[in-house]
């Protein structure tokens, strides 16, 4: 299983939220490309990051951001928020982001995944956010009325191989991961499921692993210190 340290950016600033509330927005790191060479320092090799601005403008809005932190460190970053047409998607693939994450276009755009998918493949993956099991789009400002089971199947048919799934309830809580939610969803699918949301020690990692997720992100456990990020990684390798 593979550990993805998070790195959420808002007005150039890494942050945090609390259950997907913009208000709640907190620093978390000084410098972004800092708080990115801690974790490859720590033994990472994935980075989860998001546009938070983009993702509620629609529109990249932190680009040179992550275009830095892919040039200047050898972590392989996948990156979400404001990925709403395939001039973007193009732009990021090609200025080293490993893979990008369409979400609220995967509700509302499906065509724009069929298309990502079959000119890249693997490099796209779907974010889907849920809150109580409906899916939320636009920064998580907007609850629509599909199930998230049903999404997921969706976008399995158009051939994604990777979703992240996020309980908004849980984000950045430490409540521990939506065990429920997220063997559901295994269960539903063939893709590879990279769980997000809540995560707090290495319990959670622990128990993420078997259940035979791909993959999982840690945020707030790591920069409260609640999860030590080698001993996460540690973990996920040993199991």
């Amino acid at each position: 299983m593979i550990i993805l340290p998070a790195i959420d950016i808002k007005d150039g600033r890494c942050v945090r939220l609390y259950k997907g509330d913009f208000a709640t927005a907190e620093q978390v790191a000084p410098d972004p490309l800092a708080a990115a060479r801690g974790f490859e320092a720590a033994g990472a090799r994935w980075l989860h990051m998001v546009d938070l601005n983009g993702a509620k403008e629609r529109r990249p809005v932190n680009a040179d951001i992550f275009k830095l932190v892919a040039k200047e460190t050898s972590l392989k970053i996948e990156l979400g928020g404001g990925i709403r047409d395939m001039q973007t998607v193009e732009d990021y693939l090609s200025h080293g982001i490993e893979r990008v994450i369409l979400g609220s276009a995967a509700l509302e755009d499906p065509a724009l995944v069929r298309e990502a998918v079959s000119r890249f493949g693997g490099r796209i993956a779907v974010g889907i956010d849920a809150r109580d099991g409906c899916v939320a789009a636009n920064g998580w400002l907007e609850r629509s009325e599909v199930g998230y089971l049903d999404l997921a199947r969706e976008m399995e048919r158009a051939g994604v191989r990777t979703i992240i799934y996020t309980d908004i309830g849980r984000d950045g809580t430490l409540e521990g991961a939506n065990l429920g939610q997220l063997e559901a969803l295994k269960n539903a699918v063939g893709c590879d499921i990279v769980a997000s949301g809540g995560v707090r020690d290495i319990g959670d990692i622990a128990a993420l692993h078997a259940m035979g997720l791909y993959g999982a992100i840690c945020g707030k456990s790591i920069y409260q210190g609640t999860l030590d990020l080698r001993e996460a990684l540690q973990t996920a390798r040993e199991r």
